[in-house]
């Protein structure tokens, strides 16, 4: 045996051998894995990722230029909101995972290589099996060192099919993915619509704020000065003092709340801190309250993103059934492939082989109750959870309805305080007689009427983001389908577009949705001598502006024309402001008389005071013509 050996170990050259090699390489790879330690984050490294980060959230965005409108700040939002790019960017992954999972459909082709070597040869002999005699001396067929390659088609019905169901269930994760997009869209546009008028509320008014803040602190210190000087009685200066403090705290309170809105809004459009917008105010009528509610609960049940998605997963879940019950048939297995090997020994070093396989895994059919039961249980979940949804959807349609209305009635409310303050404090100014106490009251009511103003402001906000929220319960797109262009300016306009067509089925009832409003001119006729008329028009025009009533000389425009008469009496002396609404065609719409004590100095502050409050009087009118302003609501 001895030496039938010795003439095989000389078939092929001896080599150096590979496996002490190898075991030396394994060794060090062992030691260096034990010697790795933590290593925390440099200072430097830190400052420029974070250097990086505030340069890449910025990156690329367009200039604000102009005054900003609600589609516009609602198209940056949607362009540049960090969250929404996220959740663009996690439907992107899905539809890649998508394509991975459609290529797992194809068949296999599988191509392979390598090299083998060892140290001895391999050999056998051949023993009888009666007798147990060696009838062949030791040989072999095989090179110590030899390579090897090989291409083989495979095709295997079952993976198919298995793969054909997981690209079904992953193409209905992109179709969630993109529901989760509409979502996250339509909560943005929320947002910006709820930021963006708080914002404008706050630029409406905080120039007015910070005089009479300026006013109201030199107060305080005059009526701390009489305090001491015995000017007036402790208990009175105290008293002042206190309803100076309270006014002065509630228009902090106020302001601060507006003001935090504009850094809201800069956030959402991803716009730098402390950068310096401006607004386009327009008055925008608020929509009457939608009357056809069973349509609106229709349109949320077809719409909703989350009702969308829960059809999707219970989609999902059929397709995982279809999976379950394909497993268990038979497989079929076809294979078909080159070989090569380069073995001298062997007498034919490259072939073509193929073949075909049947296999089936008997025992799982005992799972067939298992699945069933499965099956079952998971379609019954899915309806549950989706009804639960449902009425979930259903309720706050209705709530969204309730709270608009009660809305639009806190703001009509806050609308008529807000003017009788205002009147207040025209009153007031137009009789202060320059005393210290005169004074201090004037500037009081002028506080609460800027106080109550912010609260009509902030009502008005409210209404507005109510009535968002009624646009996001029935689940209503801002995009079109299809955007040609992305720069801000286009996204604005297919916004403000898709966003009227949109809003107009679900107010369908209002006919403001088309009603253009009419712009006012004032006239003011003849006043005593000394006495300014470009003043009394300039506030006039002031408290107008102030409750959202556009003003324009175009000859298109509502004229609102004041006259001034003095009457006396024994006793009394009144002023009488006349005023004529006329419109384009010289029709006089509104007719009103105001009349007020008149002090014995009448000057122009005076009377444009008292101009002021007769304005205000018929403000209300004013905007009912004009259609600024819907018809009132009645007591929720």
């Amino acid at each position: 045996m001895l030496n039938a050996s010795g003439p095989a170990m000389a078939l092929s050259p001896r080599r150096f051998p590979l496996a002490p090699l190898g075991l030396l390489v394994g060794a060090l790879l062992l030691v260096g894995c034990g010697s790795i330690k933590p290593t925390p984050l440099t200072q430097d490294e830190i400052t420029a990722r974070v250097n990086q980060d505030r340069a890449g959230m910025y990156r690329g965005q367009e200039a604000i230029s102009g005054a900003l409108t609600l589609s516009d700040a609602m198209a940056r939002a949607l362009k540049y909101n960090l969250d929404y790019r996220l959740k663009m960017m996690e439907t992107t992954l899905a539809r890649s995972q998508l394509d991975l999972a459609s290529q797992d459909m194809l068949p296999k082709l599988m191509a392979d290589a390598g090299y083998r070597w060892r140290n001895n040869d391999s050999g056998g002999t051949s023993v009888g099996i009666d007798d147990g005699v060696v009838s062949l001396r030791p040989s072999t067929s095989e090179e110590r060192e030899h390579y090897l390659a090989d291409a083989t088609f495979s095709w295997d019905v079952l993976d198919f099919g298995m793969s054909y169901f997981r690209a079904q269930q992953q193409a209905d994760e992109v179709n969630i993915a993109e529901e989760r997009r509409r979502k996250v869209l339509q909560n943005i546009v929320q947002e910006v619509r709820d930021a963006y008028w708080r914002a404008l509320g706050a630029q409406r008014l905080l120039k007015e704020t910070e005089p009479l803040a300026e006013q109201i602190a030199s107060a305080l210190a005059k009526t701390r000065e009489a305090e001491q000087a015995g000017i007036l009685p402790p208990i009175e200066g105290l008293e002042y003092q206190r309803a100076l403090l309270d006014a002065m705290t509630q228009l902090n309170q106020k302001r601060q709340q507006m003001e935090m809105a504009k850094s809201e809004l800069l956030a959402l459009m991803n716009v730098p801190p402390g950068t310096q917008v401006v607004l386009d105010d327009k008055p925008l009528p608020l929509s009457a309250v939608p009357q056809d509610v069973n349509k609106l609960e229709q349109m949320a049940l077809e719409r909703r993103p989350e009702l969308r998605e829960e059809d999707y997963k219970a989609r999902i879940d059929s397709y995982e059934t279809k999976r379950q019950i394909a497993s268990l048939l038979p497989n079929l297995n076809l294979f078909a492939g080159v070989n090569y090997d380069s073995n001298d020994y062997l007498y034919n070093d490259s072939w073509v082989q193929g073949g075909v396989g049947v296999s089936m895994n008997l025992f799982k059919l005992l799972s067939i109750p298992a699945i069933n039961n499965n099956n079952d249980a998971r379609k019954q979940t899915d309806d549950a959870r989706r009804m639960a949804l449902s009425m979930a959807v259903l309720t706050q349609v209705r709530v969204a309805l309730e709270r608009y209305k009660l809305a639009i009635y806190d703001f009509q409310i806050a609308d008529q305080s807000a003017q009788v303050d205002q009147r207040l404090a025209s009153i007031s100014r137009a009789g202060s007689d320059n005393s210290l106490t005169s004074d201090l009251e004037t500037l009081r009511t002028q506080a609460r009427s800027i106080v109550t103003r912010f609260q009509m402001a902030s009502s008005y906000a409210e209404a507005q983001a109510a009535y968002g929220r009624v646009l996001n319960s029935v689940g209503i797109d801002l995009l079109p389908d299809q955007v040609q262009q992305t720069d801000v300016a286009s996204l604005s306009r297919a916004i403000a577009t898709s966003l009227r067509r949109e809003e107009q089925t679900v107010f369908a009832s209002t006919a403001l949705q088309t009603r253009q409003t009419q712009s006012l001119h004032v006239e003011v006729g003849r006043v005593p001598g000394g006495v300014s008329r470009a003043a009394i028009v300039q506030s006039v025009n002031q408290v107008l502006a102030a409750n959202q009533i556009a003003l324009d000389d175009s000859p298109q425009s509502l004229r609102l024309r004041m006259q001034f008469n003095t009457l006396s009496s024994n006793t009394t002396r009144k002023g009488q402001w006349t005023l004529d609404l006329i419109d384009r065609d010289d029709n006089v719409r509104l007719s009103r008389q105001y009349q007020s004590y008149l002090p014995d100095d009448t000057s122009t502050r005076t009377l444009s005071a008292l101009a002021q409050a007769a304005a205000l009087s018929v403000t209300d009118d004013i905007q009912r013509i004009s259609g600024a302003r819907m018809a009132p609501l009645a007591r929720p």
